[in-house]
């Protein structure tokens, strides 16, 4: 597919409702406001094209930027392209979209050693959102490490930017789900913590307890692992 074509695809999938719920979670235009379902009906249609997705980002428009994300081949990100996205997020769709990118990128952990403690907003819950979806992989994290960072996110979270704030406490989550020692770490973090207050504007949104959302989902991996035998 050409560039032309996904736009004109994009446009004419999106529209005034979805535009003014996605400017609430703080998307800026241009934008057309396509639904995700939409979104993944058109990956499935593209599959990978790198240049394609390169092409799509750099318009600037939010859908498209949404749909770049899913079409690019995460093999291909350098160090300097991973940092030219998440320096462009402007809201924390693109920045969770630059994440799910680069987690699955050979510069991940590079990366989110590099943008966790950025200033910028966006950089950081990028760094943080790197974490939280490869933190389960032994082979880029070390239990030493993840210990640490439990330890950071103890002494920060309440200091740090709003979207910040939901995303180390959603990589404290993440981390838990490694094993049980990381779990009682993390669950004893978590206590001590407290409530996360994050500005979510005028959405449903909410930041979970990390110590409820723990227990709920290392319960669940263990009734789905009694089900599979």
């Amino acid at each position: 597919m050409e560039l032309a074509e996904a736009m004109s695809t994009l446009e004419r999938e999106g529209t005034a409702q979805n535009r003014k719920i996605y400017a609430r979670h703080g998307a800026q235009e241009p934008m057309f406001g396509v639904s995700y379902g939409a979104l993944g009906k058109l990956e499935k249609k593209i599959k990978t094209d790198h240049d394609l997705g390169l092409a799509l980002w750099a318009t600037g428009n939010h859908d498209a930027r949404m749909l770049a994300a899913k079409v690019v081949d995460p093999q291909e990100f350098t160090a300097k392209l991973a940092d030219q996205w998440a320096r462009e997020a402007v809201c924390y769709q693109t920045a969770g979209a630059v994440a799910d990118v680069v987690a699955e990128s050979p510069v991940a952990r590079s990366r989110c050693d590099v943008w966790r403690d950025r200033k910028g907003e966006w950089v950081a819950s990028a760094g943080w959102g790197v974490l939280a979806r490869t933190c389960e992989d032994e082979d880029l994290w070390d239990i030493a490490e993840l210990r640490g960072l439990v330890r950071q996110i103890e002494d920060e979270i309440h200091e740090r930017p709003n979207r910040v704030r939901h995303e180390m406490n959603m990589a404290l989550i993440c981390i838990a789900l490694r094993n049980a020692a990381l779990q009682r770490l993390a669950m004893s973090a978590g206590r001590r913590i407290g409530a996360v207050d994050v500005d979510h504007g005028e959405t449903n949104c909410s930041t979970p307890d990390a110590c409820d959302y723990i227990e709920k989902t290392v319960g669940y991996r263990q009734r789905r692992a009694v089900r599979s035998g």
